[in-house]
């Protein structure tokens, strides 16, 4: 335990000199992360929600612990082959890291090294428990007492030696990243955004409710639902921050820097996200005011057409600094909807976890076919040449946002009084908008709920029924109509290919 805990301490120090995502821990979660089925990580998402980074990266601490055990008793009788199977460990860290996407020679470094001194450590403490000339089998029991002591005490000075340097190492693993990361802390804290030429129009009154239980019609950031495969959340510095719009029918290559995006239009729209793993009713979808410049005025410069227009390119791969990459239609982020190139977030610089410098948000597609975070290229190319991240993961190339709706109030198993009970939530169908919401009670007829003033069709929108509750068990169900005039199919399927489908029900006991 002492000697796995002296490899992640310096691994961890080796690391925040590489890059922080080339940590063993990491490095292997996210390589963990790639070969998952896709039921399994809907499970952990569905069951852990946006902790569930945490429970793997506690997973892989648990079994590095059991590992280090069954390698120490090992030890004891056979010390080479002990601190073998340390290095051989340490080869599947460095294999991780250097194997990424992302990844370079040197992540392989602080596996490497980890492995290195945590072999060391482990056969220079086993040696303490178990001399070289153990006492004579005539030996007295003083003798042997003797022996014995001298051994423990020997094998405890090694040992706390050994963990208060780990530890030491630890902590300035820590201090050497955090100073490396405060370039980028210092952009987003210096960042001041600039007032857009093309602002968004004010909220119009009437669009939030304010019913108690009833999401607000801006998520904010703090609360806005983060799902990404990003074990260690990027930090980019702005300053030295770049884009690569590059590949199949671009005429000019352009690379911009931040300074750049902030000398072009710039834009601020209301625009409601929502993730694929959303199941029905579920809380991964939100709405905030995004700023940005328009990525189509991007390609356009870069001399990029659409597929209708003779252009020879059809998808769009954005490329992430972690690796990822996201395959989004030409045709889409060129039809003349506000799909943009972010780096404000409800009147702030984007955060972190959302993508900071720069993200891309495109209404209307789930956010695995649009909403690349941490961006560094732009690649146009085919979907019959390439299968972005998620495509290989058995997702669909192309997945336009379906027709949702979601009770928030009352909450399911609640126990409203008898009476006038609110019924309220939100329904979405970006870049069609929703024209009408539908309550019933245990499977009779529809009612029409009442809906919130509408900001813009690529926003949610508000609406509430007011039930005449009576005392008993019910079950509320929800469905929407989108701005086509087409209504929310009430077939129950999974989020797997490309969205679930489905009306919400909850289900209460009137008082």
């Amino acid at each position: 335990m002492i000697a796995g805990f002296c490899a992640l301490a310096v691994a961890e120090l080796v690391a925040a000199v590489v890059r922080p995502e080339a940590g063993p821990v990491t490095a292997v979660g996210s390589a963990v992360i790639d070969r998952t089925p896709p039921a399994v990580k809907e499970f952990a998402v569905q069951n852990f929600g946006t902790a569930d980074k945490l429970v793997l990266r506690l997973g892989i601490l648990v079994l590095l612990a059991l590992f280090a055990v069954v390698v120490g008793v090992l030890a004891l009788r056979h010390r080479w082959l002990g601190s073998a199977a340390v290095l051989v460990f340490g080869l599947v860290g460095a294999v991780a890291a250097a194997g990424r996407p992302e990844g370079a020679p040197a992540d392989a470094l602080p596996s490497v090294v980890g492995a290195v001194v945590a072999a060391g450590v482990l056969y220079l403490l086993a040696g303490r428990l178990t001399p070289a000339l153990p006492p004579s089998p005539t030996a007295g029991e003083r003798e042997a007492e003797a022996y014995d002591t001298f051994d423990r005490r020997g094998f405890v000075v090694a040992a706390t030696t050994a963990a208060a340097a780990s530890a030491g190492a630890g902590i300035l693993g820590r201090r050497l990243t955090s100073s490396v990361q405060a370039g980028a802390t210092a952009s987003r804290h210096n960042l001041v955004l600039p007032v857009p030429e093309s602002a968004a129009p004010a909220i119009p009154a009437g669009a939030d409710l304010r019913i108690r239980g009833l999401s607000s019609f801006v998520t904010p950031n703090k609360d806005f639902y983060r799902v990404d495969t990003a074990l260690v959340v990027p930090r980019v510095d702005a300053g030295t921050w770049q884009l690569k719009i590059h590949g199949k029918g671009v005429a000019r290559p352009v690379t911009v820097d931040f300074h750049d995006l902030l000398s072009r239009e710039i834009i601020e729209r209301d625009i409601t996200l929502a993730c694929v793993s959303n199941e029905v009713g579920g809380p991964y979808v939100g709405n905030a005011r995004w700023i940005g410049v328009r990525l189509a005025d991007l390609l356009r410069e870069a001399g990029v057409r659409p597929p209708s227009k003779g252009g020879p390119a059809d998808q769009i791969v954005a490329r992430s600094v972690d690796g990822m990459t996201i395959g989004t239609p030409v045709e889409t982020a060129m039809d003349g909807r506000d799909a943009m190139l972010a780096f404000g977030m409800n009147g702030e610089p984007l955060p972190f976890e959302h993508g900071f410098p720069v993200r891309m948000v495109v209404p209307g597609l789930y956010g695995y076919v649009s909403a690349c975070k941490w961006i560094k290229d732009i690649e146009l190319t085919t979907f019959a040449a390439y299968d972005a991240y998620w495509v290989k993961q058995s997702w669909s190339q192309q997945a336009p946002i379906k027709t949702e709706s979601r009770i928030d109030t009352p909450r399911p198993f609640s126990s409203p009084k008898a009476g006038t009970v609110p019924v309220a939530g939100v329904a979405w169908a970006q870049h069609r908008g929703i024209s009408r919401v539908e309550v019933r009670v245990d499977g009779e007829e529809w009612h029409t709920a009442r809906l919130a003033a509408a900001d813009n069709r690529d926003t949610w929108r508000q609406w509430v029924w007011e039930w005449p509750a009576t005392s008993g068990n019910h079950t509320l169900e929800v469905r929407a109509t989108d701005g086509t005039g087409a209504t929310q199919t009430g077939d129950r399927v999974g989020t797997v290919p490309n969205g679930a489908t489905g009306w919400h029900s909850v289900m209460v006991d009137v008082s």
